[in-house]
């Protein structure tokens, strides 16, 4: 599959975690991804990926063979109720509750829910209230 573009956020041009079972964490993105309303935007025999997140085995040859540890992953969401259904959508394909969507101390309308995915990576969605963007995301086009 040939990628032709691309939507880019603000500031991080791509995570990649190093996953133990790979189906497991297909089925989990696939569910929370679909909630967000972020499409997979391709794959292969040791990964996938969406958007700026890369999921592959140990195998791959990004990966050499080990595994990314633990890290801490936050999605933005549209509204609170994508948040709910994030979290929801979460728990029903594989991950654990690491916190309950709700309001939290970090600035007033931060709203966010918190589980653990199949290899304990702490994932977020978090609704940071309303405002207005200026764009949705920014697209990229290859020239060739």
């Amino acid at each position: 599959m040939e990628t032709q573009s691309l939507h880019r956020g603000r500031l991080v041009d791509h995570i990649q975690l190093v996953v133990a079972d790979l189906p497991a964490s297909r089925r989990f993105y696939d569910a929370v991804l679909d909630v967000l309303g972020v499409p997979l935007g391709g794959e292969g025999d040791d990964f996938f990926w969406a958007d700026e997140l890369f999921i592959s085995t140990a195998d791959s040859k990004a990966a050499r063979g080990k595994l990314t540890g633990r890290h801490h992953l936050a999605f933005q969401a549209a509204d609170r109720d994508m948040v709910d259904a994030f979290h929801k959508a979460a728990i029903e394909n594989g991950g654990e509750d690491n916190g309950a969507p709700g309001e939290r101390p970090y600035h007033p309308g931060y709203y966010a829910g918190f589980v653990l995915d199949p290899d304990g990576n702490n994932i977020e969605a978090v609704f940071h209230g309303e405002a207005t963007r200026s764009a949705a995301s920014v697209e990229i086009t290859f020239q060739r």
